[in-house]
């Protein structure tokens, strides 16, 4: 019997998770808000994510149940369970990816390393907050940032008077002073088993990702323990199945501290799909339906993946496939816009420089 995964959300990495659907043997379907979006190619059906009758419908038939976003409501998410449908990661789980207050309140019982922090509730607490950490800080949305949304580094609490508009606190943060940003990767199934990646190098402009070096420079030794003990914790004690990513912060001073979560495949990632024996997408599908997890031994000792922002591969491969044949492309059927991913690049081989210059070569061919 062949066994069916249904993914909530039409976006890219719903759409990077139909090949190794397709050579797993698996039925994958879609649930997407209109017909023009990345996976169109496997959208079963159109619908909202926040509905729960548009998600309970799309749900009947599917063995499990996922996620390309984390924005599915909570009252969705248990709706779904009370049905008696598998839903990885499950709400209690996804509620700590979905809210980063409730997220820096679990992980801080935990005993894990994170930012100074604190929830305020009008510009008076940022202020105070401001005044006891430095002058200056980063405020956060609790909910629905990503990509540099919902984010302002602030010296003063009437910076973000306008988000106090709503009745939620907002999420303040130290502003950490740090050396380069991590990710570390792993995947979970229900039944336990748990395989990491190597810790990667992300590298940041604007807020977004732009590049990410696999594995991250001088990541050998203790750094590189630190992460996996890290990561592995937060999976097996938020109960997450499926792909999850911890986003590290490496601080001046050596330490590593938790900055955010994604439970899905995350763009620090992508870089598996070429340069891993297993990628982040297949490993997902085997995790949320508890199959035996597969290796993530690295195909050659660098990868590289470079972001294409804003750009077109319209009229562009010619020229991008006879300059670097060894570079795999990757794009996500996107309308382009500044600054939108709209496909990522990837390089792998033996020196870091040559790699390095390579995925940047082939991505340059298709920026605006």
């Amino acid at each position: 019997m062949t066994l069916s995964v249904g993914v909530i959300g039409g976006g890219q990495l719903a759409r990077m998770m139909v090949p190794p659907a397709v050579e797993l043997g698996l039925d994958i379907r879609v649930l997407a808000e209109s017909a023009g979006e990345s996976a169109g190619i496997a959208v079963t059906q159109l619908g909202d994510y926040r509905s729960a009758d548009d998600v309970l419908r799309f749900a009947q038939g599917v063995d499990v149940v996922t996620f390309d976003h984390e924005h599915v409501p909570q009252a969705v998410l248990r709706a779904l369970v009370d049905a008696g449908v598998a839903v990885r990661p499950g709400p209690d789980a996804l509620l700590f990816a979905q809210d980063k207050l409730r997220m820096r309140e679990r992980l801080g019982a935990l005993g894990l390393p994170m930012p100074e922090w604190g929830a305020v509730s009008s510009i008076a607490d940022l202020d105070l907050f401001l005044a006891t950490h430095g002058g200056r800080a980063v405020v956060k949305t609790a909910r629905g940032g990503y990509d540099g949304k919902g984010v302002r580094v602030v010296s003063s609490g009437a910076e973000v008077a306008d988000w106090f508009d709503d009745d939620d606190p907002l999420l303040v943060e130290e502003l950490v002073d740090f050396r380069r940003e991590l990710s570390q990767m792993l995947a979970r199934r229900p039944s336990g088993e748990i395989a990491l990646w190597p810790l990667v190098e992300s590298i940041q402009r604007g807020g977004v990702c732009a590049e990410v070096i696999a594995p991250a420079p001088s990541s050998t030794g203790r750094l590189r323990e630190v992460a996996a003990e890290i990561a592995t914790t937060i999976a097996a004690e938020l109960g997450v199945t499926g792909a999850l990513a911890v986003e590290l912060f490496e601080t001046t001073d050596e330490r590593l501290l938790v900055n955010e979560l994604a439970m899905r495949p995350h763009n620090s990632g992508h870089w598996s799909i070429d340069g891993s024996e297993t990628s982040q997408f297949e490993q997902h599908l085997r995790a949320v339906l508890d199959l035996p997890l597969g290796p993530t031994a690295t195909r050659a000792p660098w990868s590289v993946m470079v972001n294409v922002l804003g750009g077109t591969a319209e009229n562009r491969y010619p020229a991008a496939l006879a300059d670097q044949p060894g570079a795999k492309y990757h794009f996500y059927g996107k309308d382009p816009r500044p600054g939108r991913k709209v496909g990522h690049v990837t390089a792998v081989g033996y020196e870091l420089e040559d790699v390095v210059f390579r995925a940047r070569a082939a991505a340059a061919f298709f920026e605006d």
